[in-house]
């Protein structure tokens, strides 16, 4: 007995809360960071050191769980990354010591990792039962999350709510909403295959997967590396060097993630029009002009123009990215994306860290040249997205 295929609107909204609760899971954990560091008693230097650890197991949950995401199938995978997710975000609430912490941390960053790729891999398959490219409002869901648990975690911290028992109901949450939506995920078989020519209905070669998938890895670290250096050093350069307020400095992350939402939001149906390649190598151009505006800016609305044109420029490229690699061969999407995703991630570890190491050196402002030159660097190789097939010759009849 076979079963239906579940409705690609219920799969879309499926994988919409699987971003949510991604986003909303990871925000949680950020709100409460320094609950734990002081419920714990270690030093920030161990604390980096934690988070590194976090980062080292999401980038291994993301390289095994590509491969088995192929083997076992999404309605499988990603339901059990999301029950790994929530049962690992209720450990740190707890931890009493480093190494406490640190297990709990090894466990909440393979599940997020497992979930990341999970979940892009399955979005891919749902965006195939589209006629519309629906990647980059996935990813916009993820930062909706972020946002609401900033929200709910700064009441729930001014409300004095233990942190061990609102990380734990959050890990809840997302068990329940992960058995809850099992059955509405698809799988590669639910949806048609993607249109790619084979040498049997055109007389062209493609480029193989094995290097696409790897130009487009380095495409998503480059782009997830600026991202990275919004993320954490926004704010900062607006404070030392432009001498604001920490309250003025808030508004220059804040101008750069709205901005990066609401791109993400608009960009599927810009890519509809314009196609993936133009997305990236326009958007990436986009984001070399606003983060040079925002660093070279004398004056704070300047700046922060800039950082908000930053954040468009860099809000469609990566979903694009992700879609390449899943389609690139449907027997082995998920790992295909493992590779890229896992890049993206590097990048967006590395970035922070590479342009505190070059502030020994130079001013801050200055050091935003490195994210510049990748993103110039992201237009220019965005052709991978549209590659030009290589013509073979025919045999002689």
């Amino acid at each position: 007995m076979t079963t239906t295929p579940p409705r690609p609107r219920a799969a879309r909204f499926a994988t919409f809360m699987f971003f949510g609760l991604n986003g909303f899971a990871m925000g949680m954990w950020v709100v409460h960071i320094p609950n734990v560091e002081r419920a714990t008693g270690i030093s920030h230097s161990t604390l980096g050191a934690l988070l590194l650890v976090l980062g080292g197991a999401a980038f291994a949950g993301m390289q095994i769980s590509g491969p088995l995401v192929d083997r076992w199938g999404h309605r499988r995978l990603v339901p059990a990354a999301g029950i790994l997710l929530g049962l690992a975000l209720c450990a740190p609430g707890f931890a009493n010591s480093w190494w406490t912490l640190g297990l709990s941390l090894i466990l909440f960053g393979f599940g997020n990792g497992a979930i990341d790729v999970g979940m892009n891999a399955h979005a891919v398959v749902v965006e195939r039962a589209y006629p519309r490219p629906i990647m980059a409002a996935f990813h916009a869901m993820w930062s909706i999350g972020g946002a609401f648990a900033a929200v709910i975690g700064a009441a729930t911290l001014g409300a004095n709510v233990p942190t061990g028992i609102t990380l734990t109901g959050t890990g809840l949450l997302c068990v329940l909403l992960s058995v809850a939506s099992a059955r509405f995920l698809m799988e590669p078989s639910d949806a048609p295959e993607p249109e790619v020519e084979t040498p049997e209905t055109t007389p062209v070669r493609r480029r193989t997967p094995a290097r696409v998938v790897w130009l487009l890895g380095l495409l998503a670290l480059a782009l997830m590396l600026s991202e990275g250096v919004a993320n954490d050093w926004a704010a900062l350069h607006m404070e030392k060097v432009l001498n604001t307020s920490a309250s003025t400095a808030a508004l220059a992350y804040g101008a750069f993630a709205v901005a990066m939402t609401t791109g993400r939001f608009l960009t599927d149906r810009v890519a509809a029009w314009a196609g993936p390649a133009a997305i990236v190598r326009y958007g990436a151009t986009l984001a070399a002009v606003g983060l040079t505006t925002a660093a070279a800016a004398p004056w704070v609305p300047l700046s922060l123009v800039g950082w908000a044109v930053f954040g468009l420029g860099l809000s469609g490229g990566v979903p694009q990215l992700f879609t390449a690699a899943g389609n690139l061969d449907t027997r082995a999407s998920g790992a295909l994306m493992a590779r890229v995703v896992g890049l993206g991630y590097v990048g967006l570890l590395a970035g922070p860290a590479l342009i505190g190491g070059l502030t020994r050196w130079m001013p801050l402002n200055v050091t935003f040249a490195v994210p510049v030159i990748l993103c110039i660097l992201a237009a220019v190789f965005a052709g991978v997205l549209s590659p030009k097939p290589e013509k073979v010759e025919q045999p002689v009849s």
